[in-house]
Parts: structure tokens; sequence; C-alpha cells
């Protein structure tokens, strides 16, 4: 809670604040500091400590009256596809009327639906299009975010996607991790008979151009029935690894496929989805550094009944993170916030957890050791004052943007 040596020109003290939320921990006591305030200085947490102490110690500070909010970390988004083409509306009224998810697939939606979408168009329109919703993340307190690739399913539309995600990175305020997900479906073109050329093409071909272009920090596979089998899973994210590609899995989402003890033997930095995770993944996941990271806004968009066990998860001492597969096919909301509701409404989540799995938790599941997802003395200046008075408002006001002020590194940019 010490202040940090100096006191830069553009130090901000931000006060008034109810409760401000550490990220470090949901114990009583730690996880939740009240009567302090922030020093902002040099894109940095300067210090936290007692408003009067602040207010004695930079006299100079400009001053930011909160008026009795409650501060967090910024929002760490950990699993998003947010960089596409069209809206799949169409899809949620078929699903609406009864069609499942997979049957959609089997004719021509879902994935292909954007994969054969997005081929048409340019990266300069991909951009623009991705532009104002990294904005509407940002606005409900989100500052950094993973996007994967996934809807090219060629090199050069991979690519594509992944060149539009450094622009925007480049562009901020939003820091951006970008994902090659080449392995998210196969494409029309591979599908049947050809796939295992597919599964080449991935391996011999973009991988090493991803890398080559250091395009990517992580590479990830969609395991599931009717899509990546283990195997595949297996040598795609191990070409990865061998390139320097962190690992990820989109793991045991619909089935359960062994797709967490899959993410733990290789060393995955996670495993996204679990919402049939086996008890044996569950133990897997405990033992491991791999984060659990659950995307409960999905499962609810989808109508499914059974969402990933956090309960179990964090009981058996699992890290656990919550993001919010930002897509245009099964969840197609930009709010961290309201993934927190689903994650304490539907799996036993408290309040706090939620933010913590949406902040420090979001930061383990991008391997992320700055301190972003947190709120303490050295860690980037990224943090959310909200419209509240208890951070157990957040979730529980659930539909409601309760966002008040976003701070990027130090300044103010919502």
């Amino acid at each position: 809670m010490s202040a940090m040596p100096g006191a830069p020109e553009d130090m901000v003290l931000v006060t008034g604040l109810s409760e401000l939320v550490t990220g470090l921990s949901s114990d009583a006591g730690v996880g939740v500091l009240r009567g302090v305030a922030i020093a902002l200085g040099g894109g940095r947490i300067a210090a936290i400590a007692p408003e009067s102490e602040l207010v004695g110690r930079y006299p100079a500070a400009q001053r930011v009256d909160c008026g009795g909010a409650v501060a967090t970390p910024g929002l760490v988004d950990s699993h998003t596809h947010a960089v596409f083409g069209r809206w799949r509306a169409d899809e949620y009224e078929l699903r609406a009327r009864g069609e499942s998810y997979m049957e959609i697939a089997r004719k021509g939606g879902g994935i292909n639906a954007s994969v054969q979408d997005l081929r048409g168009r340019s990266e300069d329109e991909l951009v623009e299009l991705t532009r104002p919703r990294l904005r509407e993340m940002l606005e409900r307190g989100t500052t950094t975010a993973e996007v994967k690739s996934g809807y090219g399913l060629r090199t050069d539309d991979e690519l594509k996607m992944l060149r539009a995600i450094a622009r925007l990175h480049q562009e901020g305020p939003l820091d951006l991790l970008p994902t090659f997900m080449g392995a998210h479906e196969f494409p029309p073109e591979h599908r049947g008979s050809v796939r295992a050329g597919y599964v080449d093409l991935l391996v011999d071909e973009m991988i090493p151009a991803v890398a080559e272009a250091r395009l990517a920090r992580f590479c990830d596979v969609f395991l599931e029935p009717g899509v990546f089998t283990p195997a595949e899973a297996r040598r795609i994210l191990e070409a990865g690894q061998a390139h320097g590609l962190g690992a990820k899995l989109h793991a045991d989402e619909l089935e359960s496929g062994g797709g967490a003890e899959l993410a733990v033997e290789l060393g995955a930095v996670s495993a996204d989805h679990l919402g049939a995770v086996s008890d044996a993944g569950v133990r897997a996941l405990a033992r491991s550094t791999t984060v659990a990271t659950l995307l409960p806004a999905t499962l609810f968009f989808l109508g499914r009944k059974q969402y990933a066990p956090a309960r179990r998860l964090l009981d058996a001492g699992a890290t656990v993170a919550l993001a919010t597969d930002f897509n245009p096919g099964a969840s197609p909301s930009p709010s961290l916030p309201l993934a927190m509701t689903a994650a304490c409404s539907q799996m036993g989540m408290t309040p706090l957890e939620a933010l913590v799995a949406a902040t420090a938790g979001g930061a383990r599941a991008l391997a992320l050791d700055d301190g972003r997802g947190t709120l303490v003395a050295g860690a980037p200046a990224d943090l959310v004052v909200w419209r509240a008075d208890d951070h157990r408002m957040i979730p529980y006001r659930y539909g409601v943007n309760l966002v008040q002020g976003v701070w990027k590194r130090g300044r103010r940019v919502v």
C-alpha cells in the first residue's frame, strides 16, 4: 500500500469511494477495502491509502470525487471473437424455434456462415466493423481483452484477421491480445474425407506464417465432437507451442471429451467453456496452473440447462476466470458484468468471486503478470468506477450499465 517513488506531474487522486475491490482475493477483508483513495501517476497505481493521507501526500494532484462509488480493476475479458463481419440474428430465430446449435451448423450456419461472410471482406472493413464493438466493451468496463481469429480458415484470411486485431490494439485504448484459432472449425472445402488435409495446412503453413509475422500470442483449438478430435487438437497445439505460441483450448463445452485433461497435460494457459467438464477434468485443473475460463453467457444464450461447475472448481482449488465469449453466433454481448450475473445466479459464485474471476482471473488466463486485473501499488492504472455503493450491485443490477468512469493506464477513457 506504500507509494511509489516520486510524484509524476500527471498525478490524479480518485477519491470519494465507498469500496475498492483489489482483485487479489475474494476473502473478506482482503478483496474489498473501505475508506481508501487511489493515487494514479505515470500510468500506474502510485498508492492506495486512506483518503486523508493521500490528499496530504499529493496536495497538487488533480482530484476526481466519485461520490460514494465502487472502484474495481479494469475488467479483463480473456475469451472473445470480436472480429467478424455480419451478425447472425437469423440463427437466433432458428434456435428460438427449437433448432440446436449443431443442427444449424450442419445446415451451413454457425461458424462457417461467419467464415463465408468474412472471406469477402477487406482488412480495413474488419477494422471499421470491430472498432465500435470494442467501444461497447470499454463502456462496460473491459480494459484488456483477448481476441481470436478463426473466421477465415484460410491462411490469407486468418492473417487478415490477426492484422486487424494488431491495428486495433495500436489504436487503443483497449489492450488486445491476439490468439490464432485457425482450428475453430473445418472449412467447407476440407470437410468429410479431406479433413486431415486441413490439419496439415494448420500445422505446416498457417502456424509457421502466424509465428513468423508475430501476429499471435496463443493458439487455440475447438475440441468438441463434430469439430476437432483430441488427437488433432494435440497435434495443432504442440505445433503452436513449437513456434512459441501459448496453448489455449475450447474444452468440454457441450459434451465431455477429455478437453480439460488434455489442456492440463499440455500446460495450456487456459481451458475454456467447460460446460460439460468431467470430475476428472475438475481434479486435473485444480492440480494445475491451467486457468478454468468459464463462459456462462454463452450457455445462457444457447438455452443450455447445464452450466460449468464453478463452485466445484473453486472449492477444489482451481483458478477461475470469467469471460464473455463475445461472438456473432453464441454470445453476441460484450458485457462482462452480464457474464458475472450468470455466474452468480447459475453457477454458485459470489459477487466478489465473480469480480475477481473477471479481473485477476482473466489476467491469469492471458498469462499477464504486470499487475493487470488488480488494484495495488505499481500495477497499471486500469480501473473502473461504478455507480454503486456496494460491489455486489455490479452483477445484481443485471442489464443495467453501472459504469461511471473507466481509466486506462491512468487516462480517463470513459
